[in-house]
């Protein structure tokens, strides 16, 4: 269908994707691996036509027996959304949010088909319903942001399918999406290419992922193919180092390492082996559980109020309904449950950034829903956050080291500027960056390195107790890899307490001593992290586990 022969890419001096050559068969599915920066995306969009101006390119993308590197800009709008189109990776951001999702889809049709507006709108309805989006008419009429993820998701679905291409172009689909919703989107896109014989490109992070709906197989590396072939071979024998280094990082649900390979581990052959054994697990347990607890949250509620129109009542939505638990000092308590089910509302009204409506929350025999503006400023600097993306959550405009400096100050951590330097050129260090970070803006590092500052800012203030909200959803195995061994080896050296909040099971079951599973605003399940995971007897929490990738 698309035959690529020694594309390469180059911004400025910069070559950024060189030489890489595959195909992509008819009816079949390519998934193209690898790290941030390896090239999975800018190749992706030299096949849409929509590289930027600066970017230099050569080879050849055969498509239909023209060259699309030597193809008009006039001519690619015939071919972009009708011959191939393609899933963007961040719905909310590709989506205009001051138009409706139905008018949206049917801007495509208008540009590619002579349907009337009639016939239009009922196509884009039948679409709705064939990417299973529920209240399709209603949805139809919605905005972006009144609809959840998963649901725009579709949306973008419906969007790209909309003209029949031959060749749909999915680029990280489903990073930010729970498990379910997840497998729902790639159950979805294999009976999509089943009914309409369309080509896939599917680009991922994911191994698993990738394993359980690729015919195909391209790892790049650094804008390289590192190998290729079909799944099976490149997932069960792989060759390649680095290859094997992606298939490993992503934490086991069968074995618990002392420590997470990475990639740089692989190629150095310095891999870490050792297990953390049951024995050492109960051990620690008990050293922990035997203590008085360092959180207890007593039938804690949120309601949330959402104003009706003329002559109708207010509706009042519980995100967290009568939740009770035990936070042990030294501990991980695993978070997890579907978009909405309340999680990011507990860690937020467990920070006091939203106000219990009802319930009790002690931290160290404290009720913290009572306590004045003066004490919550002083409990600000025991109780902190990791937040999910961590370059919004940085000031694009002040340095790195100002960032973190700045609510030490607040704190009065250390007497003056030079010993705060000298302390955070040290915790820079600690979590794998260098001295001269210090100076640098937040736009100058990778999405780890960011989440890295995020780290270093948040243990700054030397806190008893971190939420890590999402903190590893969004970056690459390795580099998750990387970021839960570096928040293991913190929790040791520190004695920090976790609350470790996850839409992904299997780093949620590799962190976690005790798991906490919500459902609605409820807590579904509670107990050992092992165990629920080895025997869940909730339908719900089996559910989950059941929507894990597991192809690898």
């Amino acid at each position: 269908m698309i035959t690529v022969k020694n594309l390469s890419i180059q911004f400025h001096e910069n070559t950024v994707v060189n030489k890489v050559s595959f195909s992509i068969e008819t009816n079949k599915i390519l998934g193209i691996v690898g790290e941030s920066g390896s090239g999975k995306s800018l190749t992706s969009l030299a096949l849409m036509g929509l590289l930027s101006d600066s970017a230099k390119t050569s080879g050849e993308i055969i498509f239909d027996n023209q060259d699309l590197l030597k193809t008009s800009e006039k001519n690619f709008r015939n071919i972009r959304g009708k011959e191939i189109a393609m899933i963007f990776q961040e719905p909310m951001s590709s989506l205009n949010p001051s138009l409706t999702c139905g008018f949206q889809v049917a801007e495509i049709l208008q540009q590619h088909t002579n349907l009337t507006t009639n016939e239009i709108k009922e196509e884009v309805i039948s679409l709705f319903e064939k990417v299973k989006l529920p209240r399709a008419t209603s949805i139809y009429n919605a905005y972006p942001h009144e609809i959840s993820g998963g649901q725009k998701q579709r949306v973008m679905i419906a969007m790209a399918i909309a003209c029949k291409p031959k060749v749909l172009i999915a680029d990280e689909p489903t990073t930010a999406l729970d498990v379910t919703v997840q497998k729902e989107i790639i159950l979805l896109l294999k009976e999509l290419q089943q009914e309409t014989n369309m080509s896939i490109l599917f680009i991922t992070h994911d191994l698993s992922l990738v394993s359980e709906i690729a015919d195909d197989v391209l790892v790049l590396y650094k804008g390289k193919v590192v190998e290729q072939g079909t799944a099976n071979e490149v997932f069960k024998n792989p060759k390649k180092n680095y290859t094997k280094a992606l298939i490993n990082s992503k934490p086991s649900l069968e074995v618990r390492l002392n420590k997470l390979p990475t990639v740089t581990n692989f190629i150095n052959n310095s891999v870490d082996t050792s297990v953390y054994t049951k024995e050492e697990r109960k051990k620690f347990h008990q050293k922990i559980y035997s203590k008085p607890p360092l959180l207890t949250i007593q039938n804690l509620s949120k309601e949330f109020i959402s104003e009706g129109g003329w002559f109708q009542k207010n509706n009042i939505v519980k995100a967290v309904n009568d939740v009770s638990f035990k936070i042990y000092e030294g501990e991980t308590l695993g978070l997890v449950g579907e978009s909405g089910c309340g999680k990011t509302t507990l860690g937020r009204t467990i920070l006091q950034l939203e106000k219990a409506t009802s319930g009790q929350i002690y931290y160290k025999d404290q009720d913290i829903t009572k306590v004045n503006s003066k004490t919550l400023k002083r409990l600000r600097k025991d109780i902190q956050i990791i937040f999910q993306d961590p370059f919004s959550s940085l000031n694009p405009r002040i340095t790195v080291g100002k960032a973190i400096i700045e609510p030490m100050k607040v704190h009065r951590i250390l007497n003056s500027y030079k010993e705060r330097k000298e302390f955070v050129i040290s915790l820079l260090q600690k979590v794998g960056l260098e001295p001269e970070h210090f100076d640098r803006y937040p736009h100058e590092f990778s999405g780890g390195q960011r989440q890295r500052i995020g780290i270093a800012r948040t243990i700054a203030l030397q806190p008893k107790l971190i939420i890590c909200d999402e903190s590893v959803s969004a970056l690459d195995v390795s580099v998750q890899a990387q970021v839960l061994n570096l928040l293991n080896s913190l929790k040791i050296d520190f004695n920090f307490t976790y609350i470790f909040i996850s839409h992904d099971l299997s780093v949620v079951k590799y962190m976690a001593d005790q798991l906490v599973v919500m459902n609605k605003g409820r807590i579904e399940e509670l107990g050992d992290a092992d165990d629920i995971y080895q025997k869940p007897n909730s339908n719900y929490t089996k559910t989950l586990i059941n929507a894990i990738p597991k192809g690898i």
